[in-house]
């Protein structure tokens, strides 16, 4: 029967409990089944085989370790009351095989719906991965042949029709077209891509030609990366769960012992027979078989993570979900964050071609953005960058070289304590920066002979994310090495309550620590130099977007550059989290209430249970605890939610 899945068992089994069923239904009108005491024995005993036979299996290797489980509880229950009939049987006593069949069927019945569960959510993430092309139109040789996806290498360069899915993730060489990424990012309308732009794997392209370089294959793709994400997420372990753990391994001797007792009193001081201190016994077995007590926290990770990745957060593990019910405050990096992280420049000041010459000579070998910036204004300016000697950084500063044997420098305002700068160039820099612009010096010799305004701006959502989380009662902090004024002003613009400003990047994780001293703390952020702060922080998230270390360092990441993204990941960890709370006292209030029941303390009011009804009872428990675990797919999310792949393929 080990090929058999839970599913399958369950039906076989509960075909072979309606004659028993029918009985029991017919029971008060008289009615007993010809030849029902054989019947009884025929279904029941196959019955054990498929449904009860893996439950005595796992309680006997349980035992033989000295240990105790949920199954033990199970395998005794149904153990018992199947033996029993057997001997009443053969001497000529009453039988009760249909209470060891019902015990069977109704605990499988709960096994049935966790497994159906997890079915539901691996062929969610397998119907993802089969959304990947089979094979790449790869140049070789100096034409484009078709080649098997799993022989694609990076650095290949690939060709992409009108129509055709993208196979990898790459960046494109050449062509211009419009790509629709809904399948990863959630985003609907389709995003413009040009030469030099990034390309993700299974992505449709659409009505352009174009080329691109292969830069992640295999299991390196985004794609590949989100599913094994979710996977490793749905099957992390909070830390809530040590509480269920610790909790079974005293329950189930506890409960035997009750069960014991249970016998003795009936039996020995309140005149019942035998068999009726053994149903008592029995009884309290079954119901207290703490099925649910182990499903109330895998059942909701597993939906709540499922319905984050949906939504474009993808939840590293089960830590970060119960961490961030704690969160007090929500702490930003600036650039790429909380604003687009495509600065531009917008205003030189002093001799423009002169100015935008030097910089553009010095900034021509550097990857920040601003010099990125500089170099494209350069670039449609018509300038050719000068060649520089004697190249060094001035840590926190900027960079300085010589042109011409001539020394020159640009960099931040705090140059401005090495070198001269007019008192009317001064006014012109406090102007930009209280217009929340980043301000660069440029200089020669000694002097400062111009300036370039660069504006990033904050990006369409930023603003709306940060009233939703300063509505759930956060505080928001933005850390960043730009200068005061500018940040004061694109803080006061989406509505972030606290600047930390010109902070060197090594000191980002420094005042992390210092936030965390006033309650624990969220870290948002996406470039190499996040990192610290992102693995610093109690939940690190990182953008997508992001370099490749600040993805590995947050343990939360979202898909889509959206800010938006932290309100969903934190609602839906708040939600999950609070659901498996709820979980956990549904499963132990059953417990609290079946126990007393099934030993018979309320039998003087009419009320008792049978072993057949406690199973019933505890079956109940586990479906209503896999119920709420699923209505975790239609709690209420801050943020727009977006339709993800994930969502189509489930």
């Amino acid at each position: 029967m080990k090929h058999l899945t839970s599913i399958q068992r369950f039906w076989i089994s509960f075909v072979l409990v309606i004659p028993m069923l029918i009985q029991m239904l017919t029971m008060p009108f008289h009615w007993m089944m010809p030849g029902y005491t054989w019947i009884a024995l025929v279904t029941t005993t196959l019955i054990m085989l498929v449904a009860a036979v893996p439950y005595w299996t796992s309680a006997w290797a349980a035992f033989k370790h000295h240990n105790a489980n949920m199954n033990t509880l199970v395998a005794i229950g149904t153990g018992i009351a199947y033996f029993y009939s057997l001997f009443a049987m053969i001497t000529g006593r009453a039988v009760y095989f249909e209470s060891a069949a019902f015990i069977a069927v109704f605990i499988l019945l709960g096994d049935t719906m966790e497994e159906r569960m997890h079915n539901n959510a691996s062929n969610a993430l397998k119907k993802l991965l089969d959304l990947q092309v089979k094979s790449a139109s790869v140049l070789r040789d100096g034409k484009f042949v078709a080649v098997p996806l799993d022989q694609v290498e990076v650095g290949d360069i690939i060709q992409v029709k009108p129509g055709e899915k993208v196979p990898v993730d790459g960046v494109i060489t050449t062509g211009k077209t419009t790509i629709d990424e809904s399948m990863i990012t959630g985003e609907s309308m389709p995003v413009t891509k040009k030469t030099g732009d990034s390309v993700v794997g299974s992505t449709i392209n659409g009505d352009g030609a174009i080329q691109f370089r292969a830069t992640k294959v295999g299991k390196d793709t985004m794609l590949s990366q989100i599913v094994e994400m979710v996977k490793k997420a749905q099957t992390s372990h909070a830390p809530i769960q040590n509480l269920t753990d610790k909790i079974s391994k005293v329950f189930v001797p506890t409960v035997l012992s009750i069960a014991i007792i249970t016998f003795v009193i009936w039996y020995s001081f309140l005149g019942a027979t035998a068999v009726q201190a053994m149903l008592f016994a029995v009884a309290v077995i079954v119901i207290a078989c703490p099925c649910a007590l182990g499903l109330a926290t895998p059942t909701a990770l597993m939906v709540g993570t499922g319905r984050a990745a949906k939504m474009g957060v993808l939840i590293k593990d089960g830590q970060a979900l119960e961490t961030i019910d704690d969160v007090k405050t929500v702490v930003f990096d600036k650039t790429g964050t909380v604003t687009v992280g495509k600065p531009r420049v917008t205003d030189l000041v002093g001799d423009k071609s002169l100015v935008l010459q030097t910089a553009a000579s010095l900034e021509s070998s550097s990857e920040h953005p601003l010099a990125k910036a500089v170099m494209e204004h350069a670039a449609a300016s018509g300038i050719t960058p000068e060649p520089v000697g004697d190249f060094r950084a001035i840590e926190g500063k900027g960079v300085q070289a010589t042109i011409d044997g001539q020394p020159a420098f640009v960099g931040n305002e705090k140059l401005l304590a090495d070198y001269l700068i007019e008192p009317a160039m001064k006014q012109q820099l406090t102007a930009l920066q209280d217009a929340a612009k980043t301000v660069i010096l440029v200089g020669r010799a000694k002097r400062v002979i111009g300036l370039i305004a660069i504006q990033d701006a904050p990006k369409p959502t930023s603003a709306q994310a940060i009233a939703e989380l300063k509505a759930r009662g956060l505080q928001t902090v933005m850390l960043t090495g730009d200068n005061d004024r500018v940040a004061q002003a694109i803080a006061k613009e989406v509505g972030i309550d606290r600047v930390i400003a010109n902070v060197l990047p090594n000191e980002k994780a420094d005042h992390v620590k210092a936030l965390q001293q006033e309650g624990k703390v969220a870290f948002v952020g996406d470039g190499i130099n996040d990192a610290p702060a992102l693995t610093t922080a109690d939940v690190g998230i990182a953008m997508g977007s992001g370099t490749d270390i600040a993805i590995e360092s947050g343990s939360i990441v979202l898909v889509q550059n959206d800010l938006r993204g932290v309100v969903r990941a934190i609602d839906i960890s708040k939600k999950t989290f609070n659901r498996i709370k709820l979980n956990l006292f549904w499963a132990l209030i059953y417990n609290l209430i079946g126990v007393p029941i099934a030993a018979g303390l309320f039998v003087g009011f009419g009320l008792q249970l049978s072993p057949e009804f406690a199973a019933l009872a505890m079956a109940f428990s586990s479906v209503s605890v896999v119920t709420s675990s699923l209505l975790l797919n239609k709690a209420k999310i801050g943020g727009t939610e977006p339709t993800s792949a994930i969502e189509q393929a489930a």
